[in-house]
């Protein structure tokens, strides 16, 4: 289940993550690199609930991961059953940032950063950030963003 509930103040998703047997390292924890997968995991579903993809290769646009950043925690074992939550962070001209956390009984243990910009497919080079992505953005925040 996917929710939109507005817990940040901004436009974010939210999702259950599942932890499977090959997220687990021989320690018994998950592995540093699948907190990245959920971070894409993510980013995608905010992609798929706010610009998605169709519209994208419309306009002959993608989103272009510049930097990833992670904060370890708190280990997850098996056992767990996490929440991830992103939210746009900013939209400046050119350049996007959400903020990610991964969390469990309002207890976080990771938290990251993405940031990055869009890309004209057709063009082959970097782009604005769509308007109408910045036009949502701008009815959570407020004009002065």
């Amino acid at each position: 289940m996917v929710s939109t509930e507005n817990i940040k103040g901004a436009m974010q998703v939210e999702l259950p993550i599942k932890i499977h047997g090959y997220d687990i390292d021989l320690m018994g924890i998950v592995h540093n690199i699948v907190y990245l997968r959920w971070f894409e995991h993510l980013r995608q579903e905010f992609l798929d609930q706010f610009w998605p993809l169709e519209e994208m290769l419309k306009n002959n646009q993608s989103p272009i991961l510049h930097k990833t950043s992670v904060e370890y925690k708190k280990p997850f074992t098996i056992y767990d059953k996490p929440t991830g939550r992103l939210w746009l962070e900013s939209v400046k001209h050119a350049r996007w940032t959400v903020n990610i956390e991964i969390e469990q009984n309002n207890e976080i243990h990771a938290s990251g950063v993405q940031s990055g910009f869009f890309f004209d497919l057709k063009e082959k080079r970097p782009i604005l950030l769509p308007k109408e992505l910045v036009r949502k953005f701008k009815e959570f925040h407020g004009e002065g963003f």
